[in-house]
């Protein structure tokens, strides 16, 4: 599994890296996690409010910061 974040570096964007990291370890699941600042590259996937959050290729959230709970939500619906 691979799980990108989208953001620049804001400080919704550096939370919400560290809520997929501490999901993904509740979750005892194997996941790369990026941190996607490249403003081209995000713009590419359509995202204009960051933070962005993207699961197996596929955006799931755009400009939100998601706590823990909804995180871990979105990896298992995703997952599958």
């Amino acid at each position: 599994m691979r799980i990108e974040i989208l953001g620049v570096g804001c400080v919704k964007c550096i939370k919400l890296e560290d809520n997929v990291k501490k999901a993904v370890r509740e979750l005892g699941l194997e996941a790369e996690v990026v941190h996607v600042k490249d403003l081209m590259e995000i713009a590419k996937r359509g995202v204009l409010m960051t933070p962005g959050l993207v699961i197996d290729g596929k955006v799931v959230t755009s400009g939100r910061l998601l706590p823990v709970e909804h995180v871990k939500k979105l990896i298992q619906e995703h997952s599958q």
